[in-house]
């Protein structure tokens, strides 16, 4: 059985007990041990390791599109639409109400940044739903626990 902390670790979190494949000694790996030799500090992790994989980040730009640019474009299409009203029709909406409507869309749309990129599955086998409900408070779980581990940490 998994404990709680490998349950909650992102699908393509490096795993911290890994050992690494050993490799040929190559120009590179002989200058990492020169620099090792030195004193300098070598990163945990490679970036390949840590890297979000291509069809989860995909995946994520996707969602973002969608809640993100559906109410950004929308905002666009209401200043379209209430300077239209006014041009042709001499219909005068309050300004006041095209602010609000404006403003409530945009902020939907950087909302939609967030929730796009957290709905969507992080696992890479796993599409997820259509709205992202379920991935979306597991993703928020793991962030919010990642923030109170380092929170942790620096005190």
């Amino acid at each position: 059985m998994s404990t709680e902390s490998e349950r909650d670790r992102l699908p393509f979190e490096p795993n911290k007990k890994r050992q690494k494949p050993a490799k040929a000694k190559t120009q590179a790996s002989v200058a990492k041990l020169e620099s090792k030799e030195k004193g300098e500090k070598k990163p945990p992790f490679t970036k390949e390791e840590i890297a979000i994989p291509q069809v989860v980040s995909q995946r994520m730009i996707r969602r973002v599109a969608a809640f993100c640019g559906i109410p950004t474009a929308l905002g666009i299409g209401t200043l379209i639409i209430s300077y239209l009203l006014l041009t042709y029709a001499q219909i005068k909406l309050p300004n006041i109400a095209v602010l609000l409507v404006n403003m409530g869309l945009f902020g939907l749309g950087v909302l939609g940044i967030t929730y796009g990129v957290l709905s969507a599955s992080w696992d890479e086998d796993r599409v997820g739903s259509w709205l992202g409900w379920s991935e979306f408070t597991t993703n928020w779980r793991r962030m919010v626990s990642a923030w109170r581990e380092t929170r942790q940490k620096n005190v």
